[in-house]
């Protein structure tokens, strides 16, 4: 046994937050999220972690070959945003992205209500998307 086991054992790990007997929104194995928060280190890799399960998600669902880097970067951004079942919903911009039209591709984007919900992020990713090029 050690701290590490010792510490697994007694506080049990919580996927998802929840209130520990105190009252304080907890998560993991213990992390008082009210007090602790998550650091920026932390959170770094948290964002990391989730990018690459949006990038796997994205390549089992989309076909990619017409895309280049940063048109690949769109999707997964859209689905880190919206999750890959919201990002799935843009069957048309989906249908465009996986025969190269990108213009189109940027029009669905665009005529969306996702666009009106984060209409600077919808322009940035909707030029991204047409260009070929990173934003910035």
């Amino acid at each position: 046994m050690n701290i590490v086991e010792q510490l697994k054992k007694h506080e049990g790990y919580r996927r998802y937050p929840y209130y520990c007997t105190e009252g304080r929104l907890t998560i993991g194995f213990g992390r008082n999220l009210d007090d602790a928060g998550v650091d920026e280190f932390e959170a770094e890799q948290l964002l990391a972690n989730d990018i690459e399960n949006a990038r796997a998600a994205v390549r089992r669902r989309i076909s990619l070959q017409h895309c280049n880097e940063p048109q690949q970067a769109v999707l997964v951004n859209m689905a880190f945003n919206l999750g890959i079942t919201g990002l799935l919903g843009f069957k048309k911009m989906i249908q465009a992205v996986e025969s190269g039209d990108f213009q189109q591709a940027a029009l669905e984007m665009l005529n969306s209500r996702w666009a009106n919900q984060v209409p600077v992020r919808a322009q940035e990713l909707a030029k991204q998307m047409l260009s070929g090029e990173w934003q910035s």
